[in-house]
């Protein structure tokens, strides 16, 4: 919901930090791994029971995701970088709850499970709407320049940062927060769902 928002705001930086990292020959590939990298060591971080300190390479590994896209642009965009890129997102964000679940299986676990389910689910639905787009010819660019069709929902990854930030700074309220999101990723999959069958049984 908010990610045409944020990307007016944070695409200009990103955009001239990656031509720069473009000109010194870092590939956008090797970004996008740096940041997948960055993300698994928060999760580790969060799951050793420092989800504070885990903010640095979250967020680290968030912008490197954002810059990721900016160094292909510099350079060129390839349908593999865009597939690497999506395929990396998604561990990271499973990999997170995980983390938390790690922390504390017994207070976290059930919270864990159905978040988790949650991500799965709206995940799904995601990448079924994006082969849908493609194979109907649908093009956006509301989410910024992409090599899939990013469909909007209620949740998006500006909201899943936010939360993930908030399950840092406040993890025991992990459960709560969980179940409240999950909720939500439900509800954006299954508008999602409404959406395509308007759409593509026409």
């Amino acid at each position: 919901m908010l990610d045409r928002y944020a990307r007016q705001i944070i695409d200009p930086p990103l955009n001239r930090l990656g031509r720069g990292i473009a000109a010194k020959g870092l590939t956008a590939n090797s970004v996008t791994l740096i940041g997948l990298g960055l993300g698994l060591l928060a999760a580790l971080v969060i799951a050793l029971g420092a989800p504070a300190l885990a903010l640095i390479p979250l967020l680290a590994s968030r912008i490197a995701d954002g810059l990721d896209g900016a160094v292909a642009r510099a350079t060129k965009k390839t349908d593999f970088g865009g597939y690497l890129d999506i395929t990396a997102d998604f561990l990271f964000y499973g990999a997170i709850p995980m983390g938390f679940v790690w922390l504390s299986p017994i207070a976290n676990g059930a919270a864990g499970a159905f978040l988790l389910t949650a991500f799965y689910f709206n995940g799904a639905s995601f990448l079924g709407y994006a082969i849908l787009a493609e194979k109907h010819g649908l093009k956006t660019d509301a989410q910024g320049q992409k090599s899939l069709y990013y469909s909007n929902g209620i949740l998006e990854g500006t909201e899943t940062i936010v939360f993930f930030v908030l399950l840092c700074l406040f993890p025991h309220y992990f459960a709560p927060l969980s179940w409240a999101f999950g909720a939500l990723c439900f509800a954006t999959a299954c508008l999602r769902i409404y959406a395509a069958q308007k759409i593509y049984t026409v």
